[in-house]
């Protein structure tokens, strides 16, 4: 099931291939030796690469991956470019993993470098790490092992890939410990429907873990997330509260205790999905104030906080629009 990351307005901010990927230290399109399309970035400190990544894994629940080398690296390049053109392989990445491509002479390389391949001689290029979302290393891998022939085998480059990726959650045991929080907390759940390749789901995520909005919620709402691609059956639970799957996502419905629905994402209009426009703003802190369990400060909070987002997005917008005139031009 496809759907695009969209309220009622058919906007679309969707994520594709490596958009779900986060490529530090990465440059494409600049060029590399021997007119090459540059794939790294020796001047990009490893540290503060790494770090973004594992904020972002620990944060989405997934897994870095490490991938050292350089530009003047073939086979680099080559695994680059099955990373990239193999829907599969690209997918995996996308849901499973933040990607780091660290350049060998990169400030700090050599540090991550030598913790990665403690114990292996003889280490050549790309070389793979795998870390947790804490930044653990759990894996240093040598890429000779998945060539075959002149090319890396697809089948063995996926194998690792899910090897190393973290085990699926059950989206009904979310929705199940969701509501135990709520009854123990006399709360109500506040729950979401999103899925890695979706921009404005990730928008609502990134909204609703600010510290002032998460603040406002804390004491009458339990926010629970169900990724509908990425867990066991998650989209089998988005389909228990919305029989007809329309609109799009992010999608969301509050539940209480018991998991009775007391309303959705679904205004007059549509879906409402990450509230963006004026209406779909009042229309999000309508359904949440329908519930009774907010203060009109919270509200107002919320509000705010929607409001101050969407000026962001816009002027993000307008800075990307000029700049592909100017490309244009």
């Amino acid at each position: 099931m496809r759907m695009t990351g969209a309220g009622s307005s058919g906007r679309t901010l969707a994520v594709v291939a490596f958009g779900g990927v986060l490529l530090a230290g990465f440059a494409v399109g600049a060029d590399g030796p021997g007119g090459k399309e540059s794939i790294y970035d020796a001047k990009a400190d490893a540290r503060a690469g790494v770090e973004k990544a594992v904020a972002q894994a620990k944060k989405d629940g997934k897994r870095v991956l490490l991938m050292f080398g350089g530009d003047w690296c073939g086979w680099c390049h080559k695994l680059h470019t099955l990373f990239r053109e193999n829907g599969e392989i690209a997918r995996l990445l996308a849901y499973e993993y933040a990607l780091v491509m660290i350049d060998t002479e990169a400030p700090n390389a050599q540090e991550y470098l030598k913790e990665a391949s403690k114990g292996q001689d003889g280490v050549g290029y790309p070389f793979l790490a795998v870390l947790d979302a804490d930044g653990k290393l759990l894996v240093g891998q040598k890429t000779d092992p998945l060539e075959e022939g002149d090319h890396h085998d697809p089948e063995k480059v996926k194998a690792f890939l899910d090897k190393w990726k973290v085990e699926p959650k059950d989206a009904e045991a979310v929705v199940k410990d969701a509501l135990a929080q709520a009854s123990a907390g006399d709360k109500r759940v506040l729950l979401t429907f999103g899925a890695p390749w979706c921009g404005w789901c990730h928008r609502l995520e990134d909204y609703l873990a600010r510290p002032e909005i998460a603040g406002a919620l804390a004491d009458d709402l339990v926010v629970a997330k169900v990724d509908i691609d990425r867990m066991t059956h998650g989209q089998e639970v988005m389909k228990r509260y919305r029989p007809e799957a329309s609109g799009g996502i992010p999608w969301y419905v509050v539940l209480d205790a018991k998991g009775e629905a007391h309303g959705t994402a679904d205004a007059d209009f549509g879906n409402i999905g990450y509230p963006f426009e004026p209406k779909e703003i009042d229309a999000f802190l309508k359904l949440l104030d329908s519930q009774r369990k907010l203060e009109p400060a919270q509200l107002d909070t919320l509000r705010k906080g929607l409001e101050s987002a969407a000026e962001a997005i816009k002027a993000e917008q307008a800075k990307r629009r000029a700049e592909t005139v100017k490309k244009a031009g």
